[in-house]
């Protein structure tokens, strides 16, 4: 907990926060809804590090735990433990408790035994530990709601059902401000998660309350979870490298504004990614002030959809291949920050291919080279 020791508050009493900024990034037309979102902490004692990252307590969307509770046959105001062990109506329970999006094995198993027959093929993929992989295609894009429904005439009592229920647990989202440059405030980036399966619209939890659930007056417990391992070189004058397409640019805001305040020598340069320029061009006006400014000394941007060929941030690696090796040799620090399935796999394999290339490195000890970087904690990511 990287808390000032004056603050009471973290993960187990979290800092009732206000929010009052939340502005939409992407432009009009844009295939995706990535918003800035503005936390206040005054009043917390609550400190952070650029690099760490921020805990939220979401809530669930109503409308969603309404027709949980209409297909179970409750009325809401039924009694039952809430997560903390203590008794609350079951509305309440459903919107702060529990997860009431993806079901939970305890739920799948007790269903299938009431439905019976009906979901043998369910009860096989349960049954066998060798099916992992083929359960979760089973169920991908399936929510409770949906095995309810399907299912409409299983009986469930009230407390029997909630006691299939997992806990729901805060969400963490990389921080993209400085303290020093906005104290008593954490900025946030993040990419509001809609989208349909088996004819049904869904929505993320923690991203739609941010959108359109955490109003400007009303209150969400937040705490500050730290991150040792994405922190800024001890030395100002280090350069650093970094990579963050999407809403993996919000730790290198972060960077930024920090080596502006402190007037950190060390030169930076970033690599972003996104589908389009003219509508997904996150923080564009920020970044180019800060090239302006002379902090951002490099700027190298990949708009996937803005050409025929699709162009990502490891083909502009690629093309500044001789300048990222230099800057390496140097003593660079190298980070990576967003998704973590593909895009930080594609940066890695680039960075290998650099140390070969650049570098006249046999597969082998490009191989070393790059778990050199990671041993000398040169080489840091955030990946999700």
């Amino acid at each position: 907990m990287s808390s000032d020791p004056a603050s009471l508050y973290s993960r187990k009493n979290p800092f009732p926060a206000t929010h009052p900024v939340n502005r939409k990034l992407s432009g009009e037309g844009s295939g995706k809804d990535t918003r800035h979102h503005e936390i206040s902490l005054a009043g917390s004692g609550l400190n952070y590090e650029v690099g760490d990252s921020l805990g939220l307590f979401a809530t669930n969307d109503p409308a969603l735990a309404q027709e949980i509770i209409t297909a179970i046959g409750a009325t809401g105001e039924e009694s039952v433990c809430g997560a903390d062990g203590q008794p609350k109506p079951l509305r309440t329970a459903l919107l702060s408790d529990y997860i009431i999006t993806q079901p939970s094995k305890e739920f799948l198993k007790a269903l299938v035994e009431k439905a019976g027959a009906a979901l043998g093929d369910l009860r096989d993929l349960l049954n066998d530990p060798a099916q992992k992989k083929a359960l979760e295609d089973y169920l991908w894009g399936f929510e409770y709601i949906d095995f309810l429904a399907a299912h409409h005439t299983v009986k469930w009592g009230v407390e029997e059902f909630v006691k299939t229920l997992r806990k729901l647990q805060p969400r963490l989202y990389s921080i993209a401000s400085s303290l020093k440059a906005n104290p008593e405030s954490v900025h946030l980036t993040v990419a509001t998660v809609r989208y349909e399966s088996h004819g049904r619209k869904r929505q993320g939890v923690a991203s739609t309350f941010l959108a359109e659930r955490w109003g400007e007056g009303a209150t969400a417990g937040v705490f500050v979870h730290t991150a040792k391992h994405f922190r800024l070189p001890e030395d100002p004058y280090t350069p650093i490298i970094m990579v963050g397409p999407g809403t993996g640019v919000a730790p290198f805001r972060a960077y930024l504004q920090e080596r502006k305040v402190i007037g950190a020598k060390g030169r930076n340069w970033l690599f972003f990614g996104e589908q389009t320029r003219s509508k997904d061009f996150l923080y564009e006006h920020e970044l180019m002030a800060l090239q302006s400014d002379g902090v951002l000394h490099e700027l190298e941007v990949a708009f996937s959809r803005d050409q025929a060929n699709k162009i990502y941030v490891q083909d502009k690696m690629r093309e500044r291949a001789k300048d990222i090796w230099a800057w390496l040799q140097e003593g660079a620090h190298f980070y990576v920050c967003g998704d973590g399935a593909r895009m930080a796999k594609d940066v890695d394999t680039e960075l290998h291919r650099i140390a070969g290339t650049e570098g006249g490195k046999s597969p082998e000890e490009a191989a070393a080279y790059v778990e050199g970087l990671k041993k000398e904690k040169r080489y840091k990511k955030d990946v999700y």
